[in-house]
């Protein structure tokens, strides 16, 4: 049994990865760091785990402790910011690690801090950590990687639609639209005015204008993709739901609808996480709460040359904690779709 470790655990990400991994059947979940959580059994602190970890506590999340112990993988559940401060000295003392955070995803220091607002703590090291949408990238680019960026949520929703399309030139890269929504889970545990229940229910609204920070993100990976420098508008919205996330992706046509599903195809057959529905048929959040699948379909408007994209992910997992059990499994060489929905 591979032996793994979460550092961060007390977080909605953390528990996620606690639920997937003590069901895994080729990893034994044997270590979970949480400073505030440190002593207490993790089935006591989280009581819908019960009967699944055993007799398992949280450990204090000093690096120094977490280096010693007998793990093969840790996953950091850590705010941006803080994960670096753990990633290196844990891939120092032979640890593979898979990082949730925003701390590696971004390739230079310029992009860091124009979309985080301070320096990269570990600078040197962007341009060595690949960032991994495991559908979107040759495994055997980043399998033997010690230290692994697990992409955002709303950029997981937005790349598994258009990457496909502007590598294959199906779709223009100019004045990309996308509206996003998302479950209030994806603030994380915010004990705010803001996001509690009286004030999320019954209300949508718009944030981060006119630049969130996940917009550097897809532009740097849309741009990848396009050959080229790629600004898009994105506009992310809280709805009252707890998990989930739809886009809305708004692209000028290249090709035809039919262009599209062939590059979709091409990309995915095969792949148990990406599902294409029917054109003109927008799939729904709650078809995929709970599982690791992306589902999205495409819809032609011939009045304006537009291509509507619609996808689907839960923000909990395949936007975050699924996805870095998926990372694991293929760098291990277990089957994608193991522990996973």
């Amino acid at each position: 049994m591979i032996q793994v470790g979460i550092v961060g655990a007390s977080g909605y990400s953390g528990e996620v990865l606690i639920d997937l991994l003590a069901r895994h059947p080729q990893v034994e979940l044997a270590v979970v760091g949480s400073r505030s959580l440190a002593g207490k059994r993790v089935d006591e602190a989280m009581p819908q785990l019960r009967g699944t970890v055993g007799n398992l506590s949280f450990i204090s999340s000093e690096v120094e402790l977490l280096a010693q112990q007998p793990v093969d993988v840790y996953f950091l559940a850590l705010p941006h910011g803080v994960a670096a401060e753990f990633a290196l000295p844990l891939v120092e003392a032979g640890k593979r690690v898979i990082d949730l955070s925003a701390d590696f995803r971004l390739d230079t220091p310029e992009r860091y801090q124009a979309n985080y607002g301070h320096p990269h703590p570990a600078p040197d090291w962007l341009a060595k950590v690949p960032y991994v949408i495991p559908e979107l990238l040759p495994q055997e680019t980043w399998q033997d990687a010690r230290l692994i960026a697990s992409p955002g949520c709303y950029p997981t929703s937005v790349q598994l639609p258009l990457v496909p399309l502007l590598k294959d030139g199906v779709v223009e890269a100019d004045n990309i639209i996308i509206s996003s929504v998302s479950g209030v889970s994806g603030a994380g545990k915010k004990a705010t005015e803001f996001y509690g229940f009286s004030e999320r229910w019954e209300s949508v609204v718009a944030y981060g204008l006119p630049h969130h920070r996940h917009a550097g993100e897809i532009e740097q990976q849309l741009g990848l993709a396009a050959g080229r420098d790629v600004a898009v508008q994105f506009i992310p919205h809280l709805v009252p739901m707890k998990r989930g996330i739809e886009s809305t992706i708004i692209a000028k046509a290249k090709g035809s609808v039919e262009d599209v599903y062939a590059s979709w195809k091409k990309a995915y057959g095969g792949r148990p996480f990406v599902i294409s529905k029917p054109a003109g048929q927008p799939p729904e959040t709650k078809h995929v709460y709970g599982t690791n699948r992306c589902d999205m379909s495409a819809t032609y408007d011939p009045r304006t040359g537009n291509l509507i994209f619609n996808s689907v992910i839960d923000n909990l997992v395949k936007g975050a904690s699924g996805q870095a059990v998926q990372i694991m499994n293929m760098c291990l060489g277990l089957p994608e779709a193991a522990g996973l929905l």
